[in-house]
């Protein structure tokens, strides 16, 4: 049976392989190995449709065990992480599928730091979802209550609020909101820093999150930001945790330049904790040169954003984020968030007080070309002989100077391929034959 959570908890289609079922089952399962003396449990969600369905059936099953549940309606995912953190709860659960198409959804766990849980955590979660319905529950009198709690958003919003406020520019934007639940006030915090925001897809209507917009499809706001003349262009995806950031050009930035830009400021500043910068081995050789050569240390972890986390604790570090635009900045929160990203950001261009492609152009990357192969068998590619030595051929014919990075994806039916190397056409040529013959090998 394949592992119900992936690198960014348990995703699915709604309603045809994700279930109200499960999520039922998880409520019970969470409020029984997360939740004790009494503790309650913090749910969200994302402007899905499907979004209120999971809720329902999370808090159902939270409460049959006897625990309080909170319903913050819809907010980012790192207002989640912000309010399970707060001290308030004993775990939080975020209903979103983040940057998937608006079909899937997903459920996100949480502990009472605000952070998702070790495959040990939920291994153990896991088990006790397929036999949640033996884990017995109180009578009407120990049954918990079921809170809406809208109110608890302003917490989050606050704390933004003020971290907006040390960040002054004049800067021209355009935010795509991608029609989720960052538009709850992500325009109105940027505009606290000074800047002139002008807002793009942020009309949700529960099935239009994600399509052709946001972090994962940022064309649009390229084109915006140059035919408005504007000055950057910010795309956050459905919920908030990642941010894409595009040039006064119309140009997308590199997310593995957006961290570099980062960290090269905060090195500069003495505010990069005991120089380490966390990154997953995704990231591009460049990235690594160019904060080694300002005097940090690059440390990489396997891809997911909990195991960047789990590296900058185990590293003491303060900043860590994958080039998909998760960026985590300890001193504002556990999660990828893609409006403290963005905020961060500002305050570096008002620092150097020069445009984001100038200092992106400082961080020189290695050719790179990734591929997402969609296969039934995502798993299976190692024990595929043929695959196996096409990547050792490849990986021969690259030399020392370049790397092949071949996974299944942990949140789609895919096998994601990455090949890195010096010569450009060498590594394009390189990773279309090996997703071409894995597509044939897997399908």
């Amino acid at each position: 049976m394949a592992r119900l959570f992936g690198t960014d908890g348990i995703r699915g289609i709604a309603n045809v392989d994700l279930k109200p079922t499960l999520a039922y089952a998880l409520g019970r399962a969470t409020a029984h190995e997360l939740l004790a003396g009494g503790e309650a449990l913090v749910v969200g969600q994302d402007t899905r449709r499907s979004g209120g369905m999971f809720v329902a059936a999370i808090a159902a099953g939270a409460a049959s065990m006897g625990a309080d549940v909170h319903l913050a309606g819809t907010l980012p995912t790192p207002a989640l992480a912000f309010l399970a953190g707060s001290g308030d709860f004993g775990a939080g659960i975020m209903v979103s599928a983040s940057h998937n198409p608006a079909d899937d959804n997903g459920l996100k766990v949480l502990n009472k730091r605000g952070m998702k849980l070790d495959d040990d955590r939920e291994d153990a979660l896991e088990a006790l979802i397929w036999r949640a319905e033996e884990l017995g529950g109180p009578r009407n009198a120990g049954i918990g209550r079921v809170h809406e709690a809208p109110g608890l958003l302003e917490r989050y919003r606050a704390a933004r609020l003020e971290l907006a406020r040390t960040v002054h520019t004049d800067l021209r934007i355009v935010v795509d909101c991608a029609n989720g639940s960052g538009g709850v006030f992500a325009p109105e915090v940027l505009a606290a820093t000074g800047a002139s925001v002008e807002v793009i897809y942020n009309e949700p209507d529960g099935v239009n999150i994600n399509v052709e917009c946001g972090a994962t499809a940022p064309a649009a706001l390229a084109r915006t930001v140059a035919s408005r003349g504007a000055d950057l262009g910010f795309a956050l995806d459905g919920d908030a945790d990642r941010l894409v950031v595009v040039d006064r050009h119309g140009h997308v930035v590199d997310g593995d330049q957006l961290i570099g830009l980062i960290a090269l400021d905060r090195i500069r500043r003495g505010a990069l904790k005991n120089g380490v910068v966390v990154v997953t081995v995704l990231s591009n050789g460049g990235l690594e040169a160019a904060v080694g050569g300002g005097g940090g240390l690059v440390v990489r972890t396997p891809v997911g954003d909990k195991y960047i986390l789990e590296g900058m604790l185990v590293n003491d570090a303060n900043l860590g984020g994958e080039k998909s635009g998760h960026v985590i900045v300890l001193d504002h929160g556990t999660s990828g968030d893609g409006l403290a990203t963005g905020l961060e950001l500002l305050g570096v261009l008002g620092r150097a007080d020069r445009s984001v492609d100038e200092l992106a152009a400082e961080i020189p990357l290695f050719p790179q070309e990734q591929r997402a192969v969609r296969v039934r068998h995502k798993d299976q590619w190692e024990g595929d002989p043929i695959l196996r030595r096409a990547i050792a051929s490849a990986q021969a014919r690259l030399g020392a100077g370049g790397r092949i990075l071949v996974r299944p994806s942990g949140t789609e039916p895919a096998l994601r391929v990455m090949i890195e190397g010096p010569d450009a056409a060498l590594v394009a040529e390189l990773a279309d034959s090996i997703a071409t013959l894995a597509g044939e090998r897997l399908h």
